[in-house]
Parts: C-alpha cells; sequence; structure tokens
C-alpha cells in the first residue's frame, strides 16, 4: 500500500512519522517556540534530521478554545516556511482548513493538506482535487473554540468511521483517489477521555475505510490527565500513545517529537519482523 503525495510515493509496509511544525504563538504543546520563519524552518530541519517522513506546517492553533486566524495572518506565518523548505527531501503538509491557502500552498509545493473540518469548507475539495496532492480527512465534534465543552456519542467508533467513511466517498466524487487519501478520527477534537481511549482500542476497524488511517496523540491534554504531566513532559505517554496507535492499526503518526518515536517504532519494527 502505498500514500501518493504529489511527487512522493511513500510506502505503508511500515509506520511513518508526520512532525510537526507549529508556526503560532499560542500552540498548546511549544508555546510560540517556532513562530517566526526562521526557527520554524530550523525546527523543521532538525524534525528531517531526526527522521520524520513529512512534516506538517501550520499557522493556525486548533487546540480547544483556540480563535480562529485570518486568512491574511495565517498567509503570512506559513508560506515563507514553505518556500524556505522547498527540496528538502521530504513531502510538506499544510495544516489549514481554508481552502484558499490550501491553493496557495500547493502552488509553493505542499505535498499534502492536513484539514480538521474534511475539507468542508466551500471550495475545499476543489483546491485538493486539482492537484495531485494527498489529503488528510479528519473528524472534528464543533468547532475548536467549543468542541470540548460537551461532546456527545451514542458509539463513538461508529460515528468517527461513518464520517469519515462519507467524507472519503465526497472526496472520490471529487476526483482524489484513495491512494491520495488519510483518514484521522481527531483525537481530542471533540472527545471526552473516554471517546478518545475507545478509539485508540478500536483503531482496527477503520483499517475496513480502504484508506491510510492516521493517528494524532503527541502530547494532548488527555495524555496530561493520565499522568499529570505538562505538554513538553509528556514524550513517554506519547510514544506510547504512537506505539499503541501503530500497533492497533494506524498507519502514519503525527508527533511533536520524532526522534524518540522513531526509536521506538524501530524496536516495535524489528520485533515484528522477527520472522
Amino acid at each position: 500500500m502505498f500514500l501518493q503525495c504529489g511527487s512522493f510515493r511513500l510506502s505503508l509496509e511500515r509506520p511513518l512519522v508526520m512532525g510537526v511544525v507549529n508556526v503560532t504563538p499560542d500552540s498548546f504543546s511549544d508555546g510560540g517556540l517556532y513562530a517566526g520563519t526562521e526557527q520554524a524552518v530550523a525546527h523543521a530541519r532538525r524534525l528531517i534530521g531526526e527522521g520524520a517522513d513529512i512534516l506538517d506546517i501550520g499557522g493556525e492553533s486548533t487546540r480547544p478554545g483556540a480563535a480562529p486566524v485570518s486568512l491574511d495572518e495565517e498567509r503570512r506565518r506559513v508560506l515563507p516556511v514553505l518556500d524556505a523548505l522547498a527540496g528538502c527531501g521530504v513531502p510538506l503538509s499544510v495544516d489549514t482548513r481554508k481552502p484558499a491557502l490550501m491553493s496557495e500552498a500547493i502552488a509553493t509545493g505542499a505535498a499534502m493538506v492536513n484539514d480538521v473540518t474534511a475539507l468542508g469548507a466551500p471550495g475545499a475539495l476543489a483546491a485538493v482535487a486539482q492537484a495531485p496532492v494527498a489529503v488528510c480527512l479528519m473528524h472534528m465534534q464543533g468547532e475548536p473554540g467549543t468542541m470540548q465543552e460537551n461532546p456527545v456519542y451514542g458509539d463513538v467508533v461508529a460515528e468517527v468511521r461513518d464520517f469519515l467513511e462519507q467524507r472519503i466517498t465526497v472526496a472520490e466524487q471529487a476526483g482524489i483517489a484513495r491512494d491520495r487519501i488519510v483518514a484521522d478520527p481527531g483525537f481530542g477534537f471533540g472527545k471526552t477521555d473516554e471517546h478518545n481511549l475507545a478509539l485508540l482500542r478500536s483503531l482496527g476497524e477503520f483499517r475496513s475505510l480502504g484508506v491510510a488511517l492516521l493517528a494524532g496523540l503527541s502530547r494532548k491534554a488527555m495524555l496530561g490527565r493520565l499522568t499529570g504531566r505538562e505538554p513538553r513532559e509528556r514524550v513517554p505517554a506519547s510514544v506510547a500513545a504512537a506505539l499503541l496507535a501503530v500497533q492497533n492499526g494506524a498507519q502514519l503518526v503525527r508527533v511533536h517529537d520524532v526522534a524518540a518515536t522513531r526509536d521506538a517504532l524501530a524496536v516495535w519494527n524489528a520485533v515484528k519482523n522477527r520472522d
């Protein structure tokens, strides 16, 4: 199985690591350490050196309670970073829900679009379909500002899976082939800890969607509540969550701590492939 990201054809024979580059002043995980272009580019190159397979570059925080960012501001944050990283050797993903920025990022060299609204905005499907880029379709109940106030599901696994299946169908109808699509259950996006744990236990059920599956649990609040640790102290918990996600069916993990995750996955792969 492969994931087609622009000119990159990524094998999914082993789990892929997507490194997070937050070009934001209000990220929950790094508190604006990489909000400037120079700092973000340097951080991105460090993640490549640590073994990132993909870089996910975002200019708008979607943490619980986050306020929206204007298109002009998000453009100012993201596009110079993408431009500076052109030719870096790994696919660049743009983490945005704005169709205009999707198009501009693709023109600047992005090989993937990571959209927390699963291409739900008017024009988003067309922006992605017109170029041979990959797309990550994520499930979110509500919107970032209020999504954690009172998330309710009858059956969280079934409802999230049904939503992703519907969005995959819509994407295919728009001309986006399955080998370009990634599905993300959206851990922490309109979900309680119990919902997140149920999804993590049941990731295998999402493999029937027939597309690559991504899990993003790195440094999230659930891990803080389970361990009592602050975001930057959640590396061991994040690595454990990534390993569990891969063991349960994820083929990509979106992480802040690339080196630690790659090391853990190298051991997991060695044990898994012992025969």
